[in-house]
């Protein structure tokens, strides 16, 4: 078949570690035998962030602006170890946030459901996706290790001088110090990305936070949330039928695991992070999660949910034979050449996106997987196939699909 056109390049982040060698191999194998791929390219990996003081992530992030779709493989985010074993210059941050930062985004999660693979929550029957705040909190904190005694205070300094104190704690000996914030700007675009997603996909929106015990930090969510909903958005969901719905964070996680699904969880940064990978374990396994990141400016990142699969890298580079689930990291891909379809009216390219997927699905579903996979699937004698072989299997289904349409 004569290769699928590009007008407008997607903006390619590789990676690290095992799933950099899976994105070339999903490239060679799905995509350029099908796609006349046009992508602006930059490496993050590890090396050459190091390398360039980490303007390879801020560059990415500027083209993601410019070109509004992205595709991006996992990324190391240094910790000592790290920083010994590639030698860098310093413990540079966290690629994501970094760039989560830039384009004011928030973070989309969903698990990709599969027959055969039943959640672990029995009554789930429909996914959860998982909004995440995708600033400020912990990732954007300053941290205070307390050598002894002493007095800690929090001070705000306004541009004509005047201040706000308020007592955090008198120390009587060591300890530590922690300062978070957010603003209301990033908590506004936040909502919005929250409502309109809820409104594109036709489902209930649920968002949590501990309001009653952080009465200006989260309450100041809750307060924005409900303004932007009341003033923008209460009359979409009425029409559509849809459901903005908040409680308390504790009170949310008991209703989620009560429930069957079928909805989007909106979480501030934290809480994102961590009820995400619960979810995606839950369902089955975190190389089933779709990521994405949308900013209100309308630029799309498409990621997998899951790391770089360490383990498996080591393995690799002994020559020892791996069986790594590289599904989410293809449905970054199909997210991003979606989308990217969908904005130039490319309907050819729209379609190949939705039929990988399908082969991706139907693949598992025939009984041919990862190791990984075969280990929660209740699938009768799987076989079970390493890394190459398995991306080829899917190839294989694909090229079927292909041919019957």
């Amino acid at each position: 078949m004569e290769r699928i056109k590009m007008t407008t390049p997607l903006v390619e982040m590789d990676g690290d570690e095992m799933t950099r060698i899976l994105w070339q191999m999903i490239k060679e194998e799905l995509i350029l035998p099908y796609v006349d791929l046009k992508t602006e390219y930059y490496d993050l990996g590890l090396e050459n962030r190091n390398a360039t003081d980490d303007q390879v992530t801020v560059d990415s992030a500027n083209a993601t602006r410019k070109y509004g779709v992205a595709v991006k493989c996992a990324t190391i985010t240094p910790n000592g170890a790290r920083m010994k074993e590639y030698s860098l210059k310093e413990m540079w941050k966290s690629p994501n946030g970094t760039i989560r930062a830039i384009l004011d985004g928030t973070v989309f999660r969903a698990p990709i459901l599969v027959k055969g693979i039943v959640p672990y929550v029995s009554n789930w029957k429909k996914p959860i996706t998982i909004a995440r705040h995708a600033y400020g909190d912990v990732y954007k904190n300053t941290e205070i290790k307390v050598p002894g005694a002493g007095r800690a205070e929090l001070v705000f300094t306004a541009e004509d001088g005047t201040e706000i104190r308020e007592l955090i704690h008198d120390f009587e000996g060591a300890g530590i110090l922690q300062g978070i914030h957010n603003t209301e700007q990033s908590i506004s675009s936040f909502a919005r990305a929250c409502f309109g997603y809820a409104v594109d996909t036709k489902q209930d929106l649920w968002f949590s936070t501990k309001d009653t015990i952080s009465k200006k930090y989260d309450h100041t969510f809750k307060d924005i949330f409900q303004e932007i909903y009341d003033a923008e958005y209460k009359k979409k969901f009425e029409e559509l039928g849809i459901e903005y719905f908040y409680t308390l964070i504790d009170d949310a996680v008991a209703r989620v695991i009560r429930s069957e699904g079928g909805f989007i969880w909106a979480c501030k940064n934290y809480d994102g992070d961590v009820m995400s990978d619960m979810v995606a374990t839950a369902y089955g396994d975190l190389s089933m999660m779709t990521s994405v990141l949308v900013s209100p400016s309308g630029a799309y990142e498409y990621e997998a949910a899951h790391g770089t699969v360490q383990r498996h890298y080591y393995k690799h580079l002994k020559g020892e034979e791996t069986s790594t689930n590289s599904i989410a990291t293809i449905f970054a891909w199909t997210g991003a050449l979606r989308k990217r379809g969908e904005l130039d009216g490319n309907e050819e390219l729209t379609a190949f996106a939705k039929k990988l997927e399908q082969a991706c699905v139907k693949t598992v579903e025939d009984g041919k997987m990862t190791k990984s996979l075969s280990l929660i699937s209740s699938c009768e004698n799987p076989v079970i196939l390493n890394s190459l072989d398995f991306i080829r299997a899917i190839r294989e289904t694909l090229a079927g699909l292909l041919d019957n349409h």
